[in-house]
């Protein structure tokens, strides 16, 4: 599934297909200002999203076996609800 299909899934229930493009945009635009605050974002029976920070590490170059440092980052991290997968 991919963003369109959720937009199709939105716009059964919205009146329009542009409302429900907007929804979702919305939507997706908030997770990602919220994360961007290192905020952690909490969606009930879903899951919750989170920023964790990696600290520097060497690294390696598979192709020529060379040590690369590779530098720190930030990276989003989801944790999905116990009631996501339950049947």
């Amino acid at each position: 599934m991919n963003r369109l299909d959720i937009i199709k899934a939105v716009a059964k229930v919205l009146s329009t297909k542009g409302e429900a493009s907007k929804a979702v945009e919305t939507t997706f635009e908030t997770i990602r200002l919220a994360l961007r605050k290192d905020e952690k974002v909490v969606i009930s029976n879903f899951g919750t999203f989170r920023v964790k920070a990696r600290q520097a590490r060497t690294g390696r170059n598979p192709k020529t076996g060379d040590q690369v440092e590779v530098p720190p980052r930030r990276g989003v991290r989801f944790k999905a609800s116990k009631n996501l997968l339950v049947d």
